[in-house]
């Protein structure tokens, strides 16, 4: 039995705009496939939906027995889904160019694969070796504002480990009476800092109740300063200095290269999401912040970026160089910060040779002073740690 010119045959359309499935009839004309709608209820005539030439069909991947089908070059996700065998030989024979027994997609397939293996060895590697070099140079593609949404993701878990003694809202200085005062100074201090940075996000600075001498930076912008890091300051600079080499941190964005370092890729992915909580990846983080020894070159960095900093706010240069020397030489703390931090007097020696030194003011007064030390209530004791 000769096959007719122009077979037809029930078909399954979609036509890319919708998830709508549309039944149709099909003819495989000699140059190219009608689509027409399927005569409804009262309508006789088949409408004309579409037409699709042979040398533009593609096979698109499908279960056995039917043959779908996709048009090169469409923008649009339209389909055809054909069952009928013989309407579909047809077509396979007229549309010449068309992957006859899906050979190409199968290559596809085996290429796909292999690629998968290769990409998850490659992942693999990264993860184990590149990893520390790669947070480095994907640091200045990461947007501000996904850096502190981390920050304020992982600020809860830090500050519920420094308050070891369960201060709870009473843990952050200058909130209560008499301690006013004092706020005031912090912000006067931390503002001239701020206008001398030129930072493209605001800083959030909190003096907590802690005694050892030190403070941390966060990602974002937020550090939070030790009452026993001021109790050890003997004038406003020295505080500015440390507060001027944890804004180096910040400005130089190490807490998030730490964390990247840390915390592998699943936690980058995660952050490029924006999801900070699954998997407890904002507990890493936190402990990571906490934790994180710079190495010499970051820490030589931050140096010269605060001595920098304090000679643009007109204060002293060498501040702190000279809180580092005392905390060096406190004789009941000094042997395990020299652990600790092994380079603290090549720190000092490069803080010095860099400063220029010249007249200087004060960045606050001694009434402002005054107050600052007082920010906490009564001076804390002195109780020395690293300043990192």
């Amino acid at each position: 039995m000769d096959e007719p010119a122009t077979p037809r045959a029930p078909a399954v359309y979609f036509d890319g705009t919708s998830s709508a499935r549309n039944d149709v009839i099909v003819e495989a004309g000699q140059s190219g496939l009608r689509i027409l709608a399927a005569p409804g209820t009262g309508r006789t005539l088949a409408r004309l939906l579409d037409e699709w030439n042979y040398a533009e069909l593609r096979r698109a991947s499908a279960p056995a027995g039917v043959l779908r089908l996709a048009r090169r070059g469409e923008t649009l996700l339209a389909r055809l889904e054909i069952r009928d065998a013989r309407l579909a030989a047809t077509i396979e024979k007229r549309a010449e160019a068309l992957d006859r027994g899906g050979a190409a997609e199968r290559r596809l397939q085996r290429r796909v694969i292999g690629l998968g293996f290769a990409a998850a060895a490659s992942l693999t590697l990264t993860a184990a070796f590149g990893l520390p070099a790669l947070a480095g140079r994907i640091i200045p593609f990461i947007p501000l504002a996904v850096e502190r949404k981390l920050g304020d993701a992982v600020d809860k878990n830090i500050r519920a480990a420094m308050d070891s003694q369960h201060l709870g809202t009473a843990f952050v200085c200058g909130a209560n009476d008499g301690e006013a005062a004092g706020r005031a100074a912090l912000d006067k201090l931390v503002g001239k800092l701020q206008a001398a940075a030129a930072l493209p996000f605001p800083l959030a600075v909190e003096v907590v109740r802690r005694a050892a001498a030190n403070a941390v930076a966060l990602p974002g912008g937020r550090i939070y300063v030790n009452e026993g890091l001021i109790a050890q300051a003997r004038t406003p600079d020295e505080l500015a200095g440390v507060l001027a080499h944890e804004i180096g941190h910040v400005a130089h964005r190490d807490g998030v290269r730490t964390v990247l370092q840390t915390a592998g890729l699943s936690f980058l992915f995660g952050m490029m999401l924006g999801d900070f909580v699954g998997g407890g990846a904002v507990v890493i983080a936190a402990r990571t912040v906490l934790r994180s020894a710079y190495s010499r070159r970051v820490e030589a960095a931050v140096d010269a970026y605060s001595v920098d900093l304090m000679t643009k706010a007109g204060g002293d240069p060498r501040a702190l160089g000279v809180i580092l020397a005392r905390i060096a030489e406190d004789k009941d703390e000094g042997v395990r910060l020299l652990l600790e931090h092994p380079e603290t007097r090549e720190r000092i020696a490069a803080i010095n040779a860099v400063a220029v030194t010249g007249a200087t003011r004060p960045l606050l007064d001694a009434a402002g002073w005054d107050a600052l030390k007082r920010i906490c209530g009564s001076p804390a004791k002195d109780t020395a740690n690293a300043v990192r």
